[in-house]
């Protein structure tokens, strides 16, 4: 069989899902209006129900999470200020250099370990002396969920804590924290009251087509519009992308438990294939280290069925979504066991 004769399913990512006939049909009815002016009542209604889902005062919605990542360290951060950050982060690896480039901002990168913390220790030495040759350190960023994983709660109980002693403030990449609160059973805003900004992405697990919000208290989020404007995401009409949020919202969280399933069950197929050095199911992540395999060719003979797969340094990531099905698990079994000849 080859991609031709069947169905394509990519586990890349779970930014690759497509707008389901429910969702484009609250985009098609969408009540909107210049949402620069705040006339868009179905944008003013996102950003406040993020806001409340989330434990904070208010709202704004974005173009991406890269942008409302970076109009919230931009809000907290002056130029010359620096910012402490996980250096496999995705705010500080994955977003093109942004807080540097466009805020003057330094970031000041320390090792993630495995579950995605920052030792504390870490983060106290690196919090700089006041002395006019340092910049002067504002903000810790942390990220939920990490390759897949939630972060330990404790963990962020003790590192906003120690954040605020410093006088520190506290900023959530928060982009698949639906995730994290849907495998450990908590409310979302549980997993976020500590901190003074979140940023949440729409368009990946929850299956929006575009689109993020950062929130926080009225006075930073504030600040943050006037940021988002600079970076040109002001935009106007935005009911139509803003109601695939809300949409996505109403419908999408609970459903996450189902790509959490499935990736459970595709952790159990590759523990069959003890070469490839699957690990378990992170949420809706499966990491793959594989050992003696020619990962180009693997690739390359999935993609002839129709999987399409994803990863970097010597890694696969699988991802599943709300366009994974249980027979693209299957499909996976059988290119598995037709590769490796069993």
């Amino acid at each position: 069989m080859n991609a031709t004769d069947g169905p394509r399913v990519d586990f890349r990512s779970d930014t690759v899902t497509k707008p389901s006939a429910g969702m484009r049909k609250a985009m098609a009815d969408a009540e909107v209006g210049d949402a620069v002016y705040d006339e868009d009542p179905t944008t003013n209604r996102l950003e406040a129900m993020t806001a409340e889902l989330l434990g904070k005062e208010a709202g704004l919605f974005f173009p991406s999470a890269t942008q409302a990542n970076l109009a919230g360290i931009m809000a907290h951060c002056g130029r010359g200020d620096e910012f402490i950050v996980g250096q496999t982060a995705h705010a500080y690896r994955d977003e093109g250099g942004g807080a540097a480039v466009l805020g003057s901002i330094q970031p000041q990168p320390l090792p993630n370990e495995p579950d995605g913390i920052i030792d504390l220790d870490a983060i106290t030495s690196a919090i700089k002396p006041d002395d006019f040759h340092n910049p002067i350190t504002r903000l810790l960023t942390l990220e939920n969920t990490f390759n897949g994983r939630p972060l330990p709660e404790d963990y962020v109980k003790e590192a906003t804590e120690l954040a605020r002693s410093r006088g520190l403030a506290t900023h959530l990449d928060a982009a698949r924290i639906m995730n994290a609160a849907v495998a450990i059973g908590r409310e979302a805003s549980e997993l976020t009251g500590r901190f003074d900004s979140i940023s949440l992405c729409l368009s990946k697990g929850l299956g929006a087509p575009v689109g993020a919000l950062l929130v926080g208290a009225k006075e930073l989020v504030g600040r943050a519009k006037r940021i988002r404007k600079t970076l040109g995401g002001g935009m106007r009409q935005t009911g139509v992308l803003a109601a695939a949020g809300i949409y996505a919202l109403e419908n999408n969280v609970q459903r996450l438990r189902e790509d959490h399933d499935r990736a459970t069950r595709l952790a159990e197929v590759f523990a069959d294939f003890p070469e490839l050095g699957a690990g378990e199911a992170r949420t809706n992540m499966v990491f793959l280290s594989p050992d003696g395999v020619d990962m180009s060719a693997f690739s390359e003979f999935l993609s002839e069925r129709g999987i399409i797969t994803g990863g970097a340094h010597g890694k696969l990531r699988w991802v599943t979504h709300l366009d994974i099905d249980d027979e693209a698990i299957e499909n996976v079994r059988r290119a598995c066991k037709e590769f490796f000849g069993r």
